[in-house]
């Protein structure tokens, strides 16, 4: 099997757990590399939290940290949605934070998309900044990206604040140096999520086949603990599902802009899926995806890890 490389931008997060953890297990994907970012919680965090579940499961993928917040606007995390650690619910042993790359983030993006004989995907599921500074300060790296797959914006309204979606409205400026990039963009955004969604008794059925399920339930239980009842939104996982099972989505191509400037909409995204200006195309824009079809792929991922 020809499997497919990989570089992982994230900052976990919840449901950046359940992504990496689909990635780690998935048989058709060579993980070059984790690269964590300042977002859902602060950078020393996202980057403990992914060398712990690289160590829950065994496995030996390099992770290197890199920006601790954005380019131009003020940082703030998400950690009251996420808990204090961005994985609370599960007791995880203290993670072997020496296994961290002396490198930044960016530099070992740079050294392991050059070293490579074949072009890699990077799939960010955080904000934008780690990769913009990649694609600005080392554009030669271009020809070796195949696409890059973002979870993030939306073609309707935003979670940050009314119009502006989290992992882009943290960092505006760097995610439209991504759009504005030139290379293949695939924008998974929030209207994606809010169609894939877990129920409880979904997650509880993944406890029960597997410890990866029992994992990942626990922090689910958690974080529901905060909310309302209802079913729990899957946003960073169907980037992942992007990636690996594609005939999921329909999908429009379009021009795909930031709103930078205005107070009240800063860090929308402006999709043009109707192609009511002249701006050409800079993304691929999935519009829906085949709800029943996510709960069976999702289920069948999480209960076949370990």
């Amino acid at each position: 099997m020809k499997k497919i490389p990989v570089i992982f931008d994230t900052d976990p997060g919840i449901d950046d757990a359940i992504a990496l953890s689909i990635l780690l297990n998935a048989e058709e994907v060579d993980l070059k590399l984790i690269t964590t970012i300042g977002g859902n919680v602060a950078l020393e965090k996202t980057a403990a939290n992914a060398v712990k579940l690289v160590e829950f499961f065994g496995k030996d993928v390099p992770v290197a940290a890199g920006n601790h917040g954005p380019l131009l606007a003020e940082f703030e995390d998400a950690s009251d949605v996420h808990g204090e650690s961005g994985m609370d619910g599960y007791e995880f042993p203290a993670p072997d934070l020496s296994r961290l790359l002396d490198e930044h983030a960016v530099l070992a993006m740079r050294r392991v998309l050059m070293e490579s004989d074949e072009k890699i995907t990077i799939v960010a599921v955080g904000p934008q900044t780690n990769i913009a500074l990649l694609l600005t300060m080392f554009p030669e790296v271009k020809e070796k990206i195949e696409k890059i797959i973002i979870m993030g914006g939306s073609f309707n309204r935003g979670n940050k604040h009314v119009m502006d979606e989290f992992n882009i409205g943290t960092d505006p400026e760097a995610a439209q140096m991504v759009f504005r990039s030139s290379l293949t963009t695939v924008m998974v955004g929030l209207d994606i999520g809010n169609i894939a969604t877990v129920s409880p008794a979904e997650a509880e059925d993944w406890a029960q086949h597997s410890e990866t399920g029992k994992m990942l339930n626990a922090m689910l239980k958690h974080y529901r603990s905060s909310l309302q009842d209802g079913e729990w939104e899957m946003y960073d996982p169907t980037a992942v599902c992007y990636l690996l099972a594609p005939e999921l989505f329909e999908e429009k191509e379009c021009n795909v802009e930031v709103e930078l400037v205005s107070p009240l909409t800063y860090g929308q995204t402006v999709v043009d899926l109707k192609h009511k200006t002249d701006r050409p195309a800079n993304c691929v824009v999935p519009v829906t995806i085949d709800r029943q079809g996510f709960k069976q792929w999702i289920r069948e991922r999480i209960i076949n890890c370990k």
